[in-house]
């Protein structure tokens, strides 16, 4: 018996095809670019000005005063060696950072970035510009911000799996662990920080913020004001992380607070769940002051030493 073709069966055939030979030829001809001692680059910033849409830029171990624009599309910066061992420090380019991602869908990983400061206050390890970030294992030392992110209300920026130790800073301007404007979303997940000097630790105008599975500690030796400031409202959702205000905290009111410059947005939901926030301060806090007309709703939080769970509307489970 003769074998039926249907017409439209072909018809998608024929259509898939171009983007599937096209996705193959992509990935086909994405490259490593190597940085290193007797590499093909010797600086990161080499690397990543040849590099083409969908490269991987892998950078040896070692320290490298250095700083790069990252203008290219969907790179990935990398350390090629165990626990962040790439370290780039005390360089900044364009009077931002050690990274500024110009570029969309930029993922950085495995690096240390450490010790950036710029005449405004504002230096960054990542400065992101451009549409889309993703960190992993980045360890931020010593910076004026760890991460600054402008408004780009379409933008996603995750960062996970990374460390924040002493960064912060208030000059001319105050300088934070994580600071982003105006995005669509702020997801912050498995991450540390600690030691953070004057300012917030995290600090959010996107959509909303997620913070998960973190651990927000001062220390003996931090200054930080607020753990979590969200200024201008919107949604977040803080779950299974740890929080801890030092003796040294120059803010003692609260460890998350939300719409203290004014609700200049929805804040769809505020849910705080399953955290714990230790005060080691002689002085009472607040684990939420909320300033919105959202409700807040707060459940199986473990509060240590002089804390009230709870400022303004909201519920306390």
């Amino acid at each position: 018996m003769p074998t039926i073709r249907h017409p439209r069966a072909t018809f998608l055939v024929l259509a898939f095809a171009p983007a599937a030979l096209f996705a193959a030829s992509s990935a086909a001809s994405a490259r490593t670019l190597e940085v290193g001692p007797g590499k093909s680059y010797q600086q990161p910033s080499a690397a990543i000005a040849a590099a083409q849409p969908g490269d991987t830029v892998s950078i040896a171990a070692g320290q490298y005063f250095d700083c790069a624009v990252i203008k290219t599309d969907r790179l990935t910066i990398e350390g090629s060696a165990p626990n962040a061992a790439a370290v780039l420090t005390d360089k900044q380019c364009a009077g931002k950072g050690l990274l500024v991602t110009d570029g969309n869908d930029i993922t950085i990983r495995n690096l240390t970035l450490t010790r950036v400061r710029v005449p405004d206050g504002n230096g960054a390890g990542i400065r992101a510009e451009g549409r889309n970030l993703t960190v992993d294992h980045v360890k931020f030392i010593n910076n004026q911000d760890g991460i600054l992110g402008n408004d780009n209300p379409g933008s996603t920026i995750i960062v996970r799996d990374s460390f924040f130790q002493r960064n912060g800073a208030c000059d001319a301007y105050c300088a934070h662990g994580i600071y982003v404007g105006a995005v669509k979303l702020l997801r912050v997940e498995n991450s540390v920080f600690t030691e953070t000097q004057h300012a917030h630790n995290i600090k959010s105008r996107a959509a909303l913020t997620e913070v998960i599975g973190c651990d927000i500690s001062d220390g003996p030796e931090g200054t930080s004001s607020y753990q979590i400031d969200i200024p201008s409202g919107g949604g977040l959702v803080v779950r299974n992380t740890k929080m801890e205000k030092g003796p040294k905290s120059e803010n003692h009111t609260t460890a998350i607070i939300l719409g203290e410059e004014g609700v200049g947005q929805p804040t769809p939901q505020i849910t705080i769940t399953d955290n714990t926030l230790r005060n080691d301060g002689t002085y009472p806090t607040l684990l939420v002051d909320n300033l919105t007309a959202t409700p807040a709703m707060l459940s199986g939080n473990k509060l240590i030493g002089k804390v009230t769970p709870l400022k303004g509307d909201g519920q306390v489970r």
